[in-house]
């Protein structure tokens, strides 16, 4: 088979077009030929940092890649909800010792993987996976309720224009920030309320939409310094959920509040095979909230085959796309 590999790991390594021998099937997996994958942050920092400074990354040469869409090519001993045929998507390779997706085939643990919406393309549905478990499982956590007041940071990134539509789903009065005119737009759509971070302070629009009670659940998908704006967003006995948490901050805010602060790392099940049908099951739901109308991955313009898998990891690293970016294999 065909696959773009690296064979070292830095800012300016390059993929290479490389001929493997296609993997075995072996009990409790599936080998899938993998039509689409999507470029994910995580993904852009294990070529930049590799093993030295992200433990989790594969070793050398590697094949990167975690999201797919493709079709079942054989089934091994044990599975017995997939068959050759069948149309799936999930999030299962790409760190440790778990070949990627920049292939025309893997091998993929049948607990981390469903059918793909039937709704969706191959292309569409290759987006969706670990955004989209990352956005199920942060509302899950924080008990998401109708007529709840949610606020998303970052409504139109990869796991903040999923959480909009999720918690829009749930029955949710959604509002999220952005900023420009195509950013707001996206979230209006949407059907929740837009707020631009830049010309709007916290306080602002705290006042102007909570009466200055602030918002019950917070879902935080820029992380990071921005949990400050959280703490300040967030009611009394508010709960916030956030992706990225490797920063040093003063709880002091989040204290005085009685705030619960929940942390999503959705790569525990991979990394550690903890728990990993629990990601099936959120994405065989996710199937059917998508093909229910209630969910659709958010896809940047710009395509890109195997070969451009270079091109696609620098859009993505340009912070221009709008929307996930997808490789067509």
């Amino acid at each position: 088979m065909k696959a773009m590999i690296l064979n070292e790991y830095g800012d300016n390594a390059e993929f290479t077009l490389t001929e493997l021998a296609q993997p075995a099937v072996k009990a409790g997996h599936v080998v899938v030929r993998v039509a689409a994958t999507s470029v994910n942050t995580i993904d852009t920092m294990i070529r930049q940092l590799g093993q030295e400074n992200l433990p989790l990354s594969p070793n050398l040469p590697a094949v990167l890649g975690m999201d797919f869409a493709g079709t079942v090519e054989t089934v091994g001993e044990g599975v017995t909800q997939f068959a050759p045929g069948d149309e799936v998507y999930g999030c299962a390779g790409g760190l440790a010792d778990l070949q990627g997706t920049l292939a025309q085939y893997m091998l993929a643990d049948a607990k981390l993987i469903a059918h793909k919406p039937k709704s969706l393309s191959m292309r569409e549905a290759a987006a969706l996976p670990m955004v989209g478990i990352t956005a199920y499982e942060g509302l899950q956590r924080v008990n998401v309720q109708a007529g709840q007041n949610v606020l998303v940071h970052g409504g139109t990134g990869g796991v903040g224009h999923v959480a909009v539509q999720l918690a829009r789903h749930f029955g949710a009065s959604v509002y999220a920030t952005g900023t420009g005119d195509q950013q707001i737009s996206i979230i209006e759509q949407y059907g929740a309320t837009a707020i631009d971070y830049r010309k709007a302070t916290v306080a602002d629009y705290v006042a102007q939409y909570t009466n200055g009670a602030g918002f019950e659940v917070i879902f935080d998908s820029v992380g990071g310094p921005n949990l400050t704006n959280s703490f300040e967003a967030a009611a009394l006995n508010g709960n916030i959920t956030t992706t990225l948490a490797m920063t040093e901050l003063d709880l002091t805010p989040a204290h005085l509040k009685g705030l619960s602060l929940h942390i999503i790392f959705m790569l525990i099940p991979m990394l550690h095979n903890h728990k990993r049908e629990a990601h099936g099951a959120i994405l065989a739901k996710l199937s059917e909230i998508v093909d229910a109308g209630g969910l659709k991955p958010l896809l940047d313009d710009k395509r890109f085959g195997l070969t451009e898998v270079g091109d696609a990891y620098a859009r993505l690293g340009s912070g221009q796309a709008i929307g996930k970016v997808v490789v067509e294999i």
